[in-house]
């Protein structure tokens, strides 16, 4: 098996080994430059791989909400709700708070990581998106997907029937 390594330039313009950590900051500057405010997100795969970058190597679990407008342009990524190292506490009325000071903000993404890489969603996983659905609803603010991010794989509720 043979491995391939890649070089980066260093201060003095010559090519050094690039290290993990130098990779995913050029791969979170990349994607930040391609998901920022008025950027159409119609590629699901664009979204995965911004979410596995954000979200992948936490070390404790984080729920996000990714606001969208009436195009479904992104308008805003908040890390809403830090929690342990398997659960994070995530309070509805705040969710609707976020969504109603983002103006514009006319559907939304959920998203959170599992750091033990565990791609199943667990039943409070699954309660916790009927709950922000309804809510959400009730404001007239759509619920498009909620992704769970398992390091660098993502998990869409939508494709596995569960919203």
């Amino acid at each position: 098996m043979t491995t391939q390594t890649l070089y980066v330039r260093d201060r003095l313009g010559g090519f050094v080994p690039a290290t993990p950590d130098v990779v995913l900051m050029a791969a979170k500057t990349h994607l930040n430059r391609r998901v920022r405010r008025g950027a159409a997100l119609t590629s699901p795969e664009l979204v995965r791989n911004f979410l596995a970058v954000r979200l992948g190597d936490r070390d404790s679990e984080y729920f996000s909400v990714i606001c969208l407008d009436t195009q479904r342009r992104f308008l805003r990524f908040v890390e809403l709700f830090r929690g342990t190292l398997d659960a994070a506490s995530v309070h509805p009325r705040e969710v609707v708070k976020l969504a109603l000071e983002t103006t514009q903000t006319s559907a939304v993404l959920l998203a959170h990581n599992h750091p033990s890489q565990n791609r199943t969603p667990s039943a409070a996983d699954e309660q916790i998106t009927k709950v922000l659905r309804d809510a959400l609803g009730l404001i007239g603010v759509r619920v498009l997907d909620h992704l769970l991010v398992a390091g660098g794989e993502v998990v869409s509720f939508v494709e596995l029937g569960l919203l």
